[in-house]
């Protein structure tokens, strides 16, 4: 195997764009990932993508994305390092430039067992746990009498509203980008008022749920269960572990645990907003 003539600490950090999106995939398929194409399309438009070039042919030798919220928060995701320079200070080299660009700006993650220690040595702090979860929907345990219907334009702007309510930021730029990006974008409505949201958009064979935000768990679970009734897709979400009715609930239709990661954050006591309402991300990486 060839060896880089270039000390990696010393290799050039720069940012990405949307020409960058195969490599990006490349280098998830390199750490058995999923290429997850259409994700990387999302963010590479919504975030800011980080990337050492790999010094020794083409691709990246290392990447993540920065998806920002204006000064009060930012989400890092995609921290990946390829195969063959694993372990050798690149992912914290370019952690720390990470932190560099983000200054005062606090910033959030979900980390694998395996991350979990770097993380905490750069100042991030675990303020709850998710379970990511995958499988066919049963319908095996009814879901609640909650009226759900497909989302229109008209109701972009109380949609809008309630994820900043419950988000607790201003993430337009974001949500706004759901009906072009997800396949399926439902809300709850009682009394004219919508209560919650929830869209399904493809990632390789599967449909994955997110953001979900909802008044309850009752709210999700009907949620979840119009968007499990229009696909033949296996459904994979996360769900913060103190939604225990709701992984409870899931796990009885069919869909399982995959791994348990940590939400951590840094500079911030907690995630802003209100959790009891936010049952999903969008996407590990962009929150």
């Amino acid at each position: 195997m060839p060896t880089s003539p270039t000390p990696l600490a010393q290799l050039p950090i720069r940012q990405l764009t949307s020409a960058d999106l195969l490599a990006c995939a490349d280098l998830s398929e390199n750490r058995g990932w999923l290429r997850e194409e259409h994700k990387w399309g999302l963010l590479l438009t919504a975030g800011t993508g980080y990337g050492i070039d790999d010094p020794d042919g083409p691709g990246l030798a290392a990447c993540s994305v920065v998806t920002s919220y204006g000064p009060g928060l930012a989400a890092i995701g995609m921290v990946l390092v390829a195969e063959r320079y694993a372990r050798q200070g690149v992912g914290r080299r370019l952690m720390q430039h990470v932190l560099a660009e983000a200054g005062d700006t606090p910033l959030t993650l979900y980390a694998t067992a395996n991350g979990q220690p770097l993380y905490e040595q750069l100042g991030f702090t675990e303020t709850s746990r998710a379970e990511m979860v995958c499988g066919r929907f049963t319908f095996t345990a009814p879901a609640p009498d909650v009226p759900v219907r497909p989302a229109t334009a008209g109701d972009l702007p109380a949609v809008l509203r309630l994820d900043h309510e419950v988000f607790g930021l201003d993430r337009t730029p974001l949500i706004a980008r759901l009906p072009a990006f997800a396949d399926h974008l439902r809300v709850a409505e009682e009394d004219g008022e919508i209560t919650g949201f929830a869209a399904a958009w493809p990632n390789m064979d599967t449909h994955v749920i997110g953001p979900l935000i909802a008044r309850d768990p009752g709210t999700a679970k009907a949620l979840i269960a119009s968007l499990a009734a229009v696909t033949d897709r296996p459904l994979r979400t996360d769900i913060d572990v103190r939604h225990s009715s709701l992984l409870s609930w899931v796990k009885e239709n069919g869909i399982d645990t995959i791994i348990t990661t940590s939400v951590m954050i840094r500079s911030l006591p907690d995630l802003p907003g209100d959790w009891r309402r936010r049952f999903a991300p969008l996407t590990v990486a962009a929150g």
